[in-house]
């Protein structure tokens, strides 16, 4: 039997497994005991793990956990490398899963980088092999035209994706240069709108985010908490990162790399390995002088720590938003089932997560529906994500109509509405008050008369008086 039948076979029967959840939830402990009891191999799905270097701030499995099961897609880029992008991480991970799956093996993707997960899901991305290049871009790499693109005001960005592109362009802020930027890639790449690819998406079974499924049996785990439990505990993380070495990798790291590229051209914590949360909130601290005074460092260390704490709570919300609005609100056909598995209280995990997991994942394996039921969806077909608003209130312009109905009902909007209102009352109290100066300016006497029990002002002009209550 060809390669390509052998993994069609395999692919038809074994799940493509997807451990979902914020950071702090268990996820590469739970992917570590199915890779163990199931016979699977782990994909990380993390953009700052395939990089060398920073294994404690990045979160790394250790070597004795690779060594239990195997582990691929980590410390493999070099660190100085810019950027690696989702379609090199996509181009990749998709040929080491038909190898998996070649192998009878599950392919176990785990990992908190949400477009990477999306990249291996579905068919989202438009592939560089095999396209028409335009212009100059065929001479560079899609990494550099990338950076090209991000140096660029968003303004003229979107002016750029709007001549080729008006019904992309349309529906994305101009703002969000990343999305800009990779639609006009698409078509400097291919020489084909970003919208028409995503049509042909559509013909081909996909839906309004994207195309088909790239595998028939994905199987989605959600690893789940309570907001306030999920907090503390990234608290207490953060803290075993500092007893694991995080301040002296940070330090090594900045000396060894960092320290030369910001002496040339500033800090730059948007691109590659820098981008990962740690760099930007020790900054202060590691650009000090070993030499300064011991307060100033210790009070810019503890300002770091608490920065890094924040920061890794705020992010933990916004992988959660993600889970909901991209697998559980995503609109048309080939929305895999979401199975929830709630890691709130850790000393129940076999009960109430690793159980429930295998057994979902066997009941797969066998080609049967799992007596737990997936998480029900939550996709309102009649919601237009890509719609265009413009808010003439905050002048501002939003894309999408949840967007926009959260955006209606936010603290900013109520205050600038309310504040253009006071705005108008105003300037209708003071066009009536100079109305009634002039008024009286014209007038010849002015008098008070008593009609009904209410004082009434008159004004008295050559031959007419005139009274509020002969109107």
């Amino acid at each position: 039997m060809a390669d390509s039948d052998a993994v069609k076979m395999a692919t038809r029967c074994l799940p493509l497994v997807v451990v979902l959840g914020a950071t702090g939830t268990g996820k590469s402990k739970l992917a570590l005991q199915i890779g163990r009891t199931l016979g699977g191999e782990i994909i990380s799905a993390d953009s700052m793990q395939v990089y060398k270097g920073l294994d404690v701030v990045t979160n790394k499995v250790t070597v004795e956990e690779q060594h239990q099961c195997p582990h691929h897609m980590i410390s493999f880029v070099d660190p100085l490398l810019k950027s690696y992008t989702v379609v090199d991480f996509r181009d990749k991970a998709v040929a080491l899963i038909e190898e998996i799956f070649s192998r009878t093996k599950i392919p176990i993707i785990v990992g908190g980088t949400n477009y990477y997960i999306e990249s291996l899901v579905w068919k989202v991305l438009v592939s560089q092999t095999g396209t028409k290049k335009v212009d100059d871009v065929s001479q560079k790499t899609a990494t550099q035209r990338k950076e090209e693109l991000e140096q660029l005001d968003s303004h003229e960005l979107h002016a750029r994706l709007r001549n080729v592109d008006p019904e992309m362009a349309s529906k994305l802020h101009p703002h969000d240069k990343r999305k800009v930027a990779r639609s006009l890639q698409v078509f400097e790449e291919s020489g084909v709108s970003h919208t028409e690819h995503l049509k042909r998406q559509q013909e081909e079974g996909g839906g309004p985010l994207g195309g088909a499924l790239r595998y028939p049996n994905p199987c989605i785990l959600w690893l789940h908490a309570k907001q306030e439990v999920l907090d503390s505990r990234l608290c207490s993380r953060v803290d075993e990162m500092l007893d694991l070495g995080l301040i002296e990798e940070l330090k090594d790291f900045h000396k060894r790399y960092n320290e030369t590229l910001i002496s040339q051209s500033g800090p730059d914590y948007q691109h590659g390995i820098f981008q990962t949360i740690g760099f930007k909130e020790f900054h202060d601290y590691l650009v000090t002088e070993d030499g300064s005074n011991t307060n100033t460092k210790e009070v810019l260390l503890q300002k770091g720590i608490e920065a890094l704490k924040q920061r890794t709570q705020k992010y933990a919300r916004k992988q959660n938003k993600w889970v909901q609005h991209r697998f559980l609100a995503r609109p048309g056909p080939n929305v895999p089932p979401v199975y929830g598995l709630d890691v709130t209280d850790l000393s129940v995990w076999d009960e109430s997560v690793l159980q429930p997991a295998l057994e979902i994942l066997r009941s797969f394996k066998q080609g049967q529906t799992p007596a737990i039921r997936p998480l029900q969806m939550t996709c309102d077909e009649n919601e237009n994500k890509r719609s265009r608003h413009i808010c003439d209130v905050c002048d501002r312009v939003i894309i999408g109509d949840r967007e926009w109905a959260a955006h209606t009902k936010s603290k900013s909007h109520v205050h600038h509405a309310k504040k253009r209102r006071l705005e108008g009352e105003n300037d209708r109290e003071s066009k009536r008050l100079n109305s009634s100066d002039a008024v009286q300016a014209q007038a010849e006497q002015v008098f008070t008369v008593d009609v009904e029990g209410a004082p009434e002002v008159c004004h008295v002009f050559t031959n007419q008086t005139v009274c509020p209550s002969d109107a």
